[in-house]
């Protein structure tokens, strides 16, 4: 949980937060018992009004840069404002089902 830690401490940080939740979601890809490899970000945020997607996820790959340098291999990026967050209904979307690094293939 040491990586998930300083995701969400950077993040906090970093951006005005108004919710924020990071999920380890490495149990579900190829990768050892207890990895942190794999996060999906659920950020919102007033810095984003006014911002497209990628601004947004710019802003957050900045913020993380040292953590992906350092073994995190995947960041599901859902960014949102305030409204578009309530318009969501405030749900986190589902990941999908990792198809990647062989876990498929296991008989």
């Amino acid at each position: 949980m040491l990586v998930q830690r300083q995701i969400e401490t950077k993040l906090a940080a970093g951006i005005a937060v108004a919710h924020l939740e990071v999920i380890n979601e490495s149990h579900m890809h190829s990768v050892p018992p207890n990895s942190e490899t794999h996060f999906k970000v659920v950020l919102v945020s007033p810095e984003f009004v006014g911002k497209r997607p990628v601004a947004r996820h710019q802003m957050v790959y900045r913020l993380l840069a040292d953590e992906l340098a350092a073994g995190v291999h995947a960041l599901a990026l859902h960014t949102y404002t305030a409204d578009e967050w309530q318009l969501r209904a405030e749900q986190v979307p589902a990941s999908p089902e990792c198809l990647g690094g062989g876990k498929h293939d296991r008989h």
